[in-house]
């Protein structure tokens, strides 16, 4: 599936640079036929999600858009992806570079943070009607997220009226093979009813290389004070909130860990919450 979607994703690479016109709908039109010639795709839907102005660039925007197609290899696989593209109403452009900063602006552009998010079940510390809503992503076998996000946590869980915190669970299994399954084990664990799971996760010690659920579980039982089986991981509860977190994840173009979004917006400086202690 990962190379089905490179394969979607890169199509277009060698016809970056084309006359466009400013208009999102003429955007949309030159990316649906230039996609359709893909030898490889079935079916095709595609349409704008936001238009971003850049800050960078005067006349220029960036186009979030979101495919969804079938392969002629797999027909019955729908594939979604989001990606992003740039256009200053005479060309168009999948990466954009400040010579600058040295930075791709693809970095910078991220969908918004809708309200419907936000759901209870991933509130875990604060008001749902606080001041301002911070979302994090995380891995919590990634060593960067282990050294900021339980402090991140810890300070701002000490303004309830003025933080509402909601967590997401993001694991990446390609390098930390072990952070599935303790995901799995931190949302069974909160359905039983255990506190503070998350701040807890963080205190979990096992290898990230580990692919044996029983030596994970062990690990996390004992951090957690929990007596969980493997047979709680697979739950239809469990699985839907693991799901729910990735879509999310997949909706607001995560790719990476840790990512904070503070009311809304992605925080690159992953520290704006500082500002309003």
């Amino acid at each position: 599936m990962l190379l089905m979607l490179k394969l979607l994703a890169t199509s277009l690479l060698l016809v970056s640079f084309v006359n466009a016109s400013t208009s999102g709908e003429k955007v949309k039109e030159y990316l649906e036929e230039k996609y359709s010639e893909n030898t490889n795709i079935k079916t095709l839907q595609l349409e704008i999600e936001e238009e971003v102005a850049l800050k960078e660039l005067k006349d220029w925007k960036a186009y979030i858009v979101v495919l969804k197609a079938t392969l002629k290899k797999k027909p019955d696989n729908l594939i979604q992806q989001k990606v992003i593209w740039f256009s200053n109403g005479e060309v168009i452009t999948k990466e954009l570079t400040s010579l600058k900063t040295e930075e791709s602006l693809t970095d910078s552009v991220r969908p918004k943070f809708k309200d419907g998010y936000y759901k209870k079940e991933n509130l875990i510390y604060g008001n749902n009607n606080a001041e301002h809503k911070v979302a994090i992503f995380s891995d919590p076998l990634c060593p960067f997220c282990r050294s900021f996000v339980p402090g991140a946590i810890e300070d701002m869980k000490k303004q309830p009226k003025k933080f509402a915190i909601y967590y997401y669970h993001f694991p990446l299994p390609s390098i930390h093979p072990a952070s599935v399954p303790l995901v799995k084990a931190a949302v069974a664990a909160e359905l039983k009813g255990y506190k503070n799971v998350v701040l807890n996760l963080y205190k979990v010690q096992v290898d990230a290389k580990e692919k044996d659920i029983k030596k994970v579980l062990t690990a996390f039982n004992k951090a957690i004070g929990s007596k969980l089986v493997p047979a709680d991981l697979t739950t239809t509860e469990v699985n839907k909130q693991v799901n729910y977190d990735s879509e999310t994840a997949n909706n607001v173009m995560v790719n990476g860990t840790p990512t904070l979004y503070f009311d809304g917006a992605i925080d690159k400086t992953k520290k704006k919450y500082l500002k309003y202690k």
